[in-house]
This record gives structure tokens, sequence and C-alpha cells, in this order.
């Protein structure tokens, strides 16, 4: 057994390969726009309901990412994700990082600005 800083602790069970969100759709169709002041408001806020800040940081440096960067990110930042699209994460620590997906990628019902 390894200590929980040793590279031997991270076997293949605690690592997820990042995969992109399944579609979704909003209650409501909304503009670029909104989608963007929704995730503002999140990122804005999400330190505030626990967890650490840098953690926070990785998580939307990640969700705004390709997702082979986005991979590189948490893994570097030891974040440990629950969920391969990232709604589920936790830190070393054992803090709870949960993101919506509105963060994490646009609905199916998405207004285009014309």
């Amino acid at each position: 057994m390894g200590c929980a800083g040793s590279s031997h602790a991270k076997g293949d069970e605690t690592i997820k390969k990042i995969t992109k969100p399944k579609p979704w759709k909003h209650p409501e169709p909304i503009t670029s726009e909104q989608l963007k002041q929704m995730r503002d408001e999140f990122w804005d806020t999400a330190p505030h309901y626990g967890g650490r800040k840098e953690i926070w940081d990785a998580l939307q440096a990640a969700a705004e990412a390709e997702l082979s960067l986005a991979q590189a990110i948490v893994d570097s930042a030891g974040v440990i994700v629950q969920k391969a699209d990232l709604t589920v994460c936790y830190d070393e620590r054992g803090a709870k990082y949960e993101l919506p997906k509105y963060v994490l990628s646009v609905p199916t019902n998405l207004i285009r600005d014309s």
C-alpha cells in the first residue's frame, strides 16, 4: 500500500477517462448569453459551497478545455473523477465537487444567435 501522495496509490480504478456529457435539454430554450450568465454565476459562487478554490479553478479550466487537456488538468490537480463527465469529483481530502451539466456542455435546445 502506498501513501496517498505516491504514484502507486493512483491505480486504474481511481483514474477515470473524461468523456463529454450526454446530450441534455434545458427546461426552457435559452440563448448563448443566458447560458454564459448561468455559467458565470455558478463559477463565481461555487467556492462558497465548500472545497478548495484551486480545485474549483482547475475544474473550471477543465470544463472549458478540450477533452485531452481537461484530462491533464484534473490529473495534475489531483482531482478524483467519480463520474466520467465531470459532474461529480472529489479532491484528495475527500471534498465533493458537483458540476451542473450547463457548465460542461450546451443544451440541445440552445437558441442559436442569428
